[in-house]
């Protein structure tokens, strides 16, 4: 077994596991998907560390979510085999690869332009369409989608998002409009929208959603 498939099993077993993610595919999802591909060679070495990762090569700071938020998130999602499923602020692709093994259809958005592009690169799979857009946005021509994932924070309601889901779909993320930041799941029932807190944690807050500086004299 290569040192990359031990620590994959090791972040398994030791991150995603104990941190009572038990969906079966989910856990084979992350066993599978190789997190060290999406992350620049320099900093492979760190790819399975419990940390969220920066994957930046821009001035705006990116990351791949902590791998035990990233499990919890998928898990919370219940991503069904012919699910339509947005990935918002994908930096370079990772949990688009996951949302892949678990989805029929994926899109995934991504607002630094050369990140998407490695993002592409790196996913090259047949049911995953990447794309260059404002986290904020969304993708509106794919939608609406059944699951929606933020791989990050927010900061402020999402309302564009929002507007993208199905009737029964759901948005899952962490939400850090107030203190402390909870993973969220947002619901879409009867065209009302029900907010559910999940877990408390904490993750970067993706451009485009945060919240707007107060004035100060």
């Amino acid at each position: 077994m290569s040192g990359f498939s031990t620590a994959r099993l090791k972040m398994v077993d030791g991150q995603v596991r104990t941190n009572d993610v038990t969906d079966r595919r989910v856990l084979d999802a992350m066993l599978t998907v190789p997190r060290e591909a999406f992350v620049p060679a320099d900093r492979q070495a760190l790819a399975y560390l419990d940390l969220d990762l920066d994957v930046s090569e821009g001035a705006a700071k990116r990351f791949l979510i902590k791998p035990q938020l990233t499990g919890k998130l998928l898990q919370a999602a219940e991503i069904g085999e012919g699910d339509n499923v947005l990935v918002v602020g994908c930096a370079t692709g990772y949990l688009a690869a996951l949302t892949a093994k678990l989805a029929g259809q994926v899109t995934a958005t991504e607002c630094d332009s050369a990140l998407a592009a490695k993002a592409k690169a790196a996913l090259n799979l047949a049911n995953v369409t990447c794309k260059a857009a404002a986290c904020a946005d969304g993708d509106p021509s794919a939608a609406p989608y059944d699951v929606i994932i933020l791989n990050g924070a927010t900061e402020v309601s999402p309302e564009a998002l929002l507007g993208q889901l199905k009737e029964g779909g759901r948005l899952v993320g962490v939400s850090a409009e107030s203190r402390p930041p909870r993973a969220i799941i947002v619901t879409h029932t009867h065209g009302e929208f029900g907010h559910r807190a999940l877990f408390d944690a904490a993750a970067p807050v993706l451009p485009g959603l945060e919240r707007a500086a107060a004035f100060v004299f």
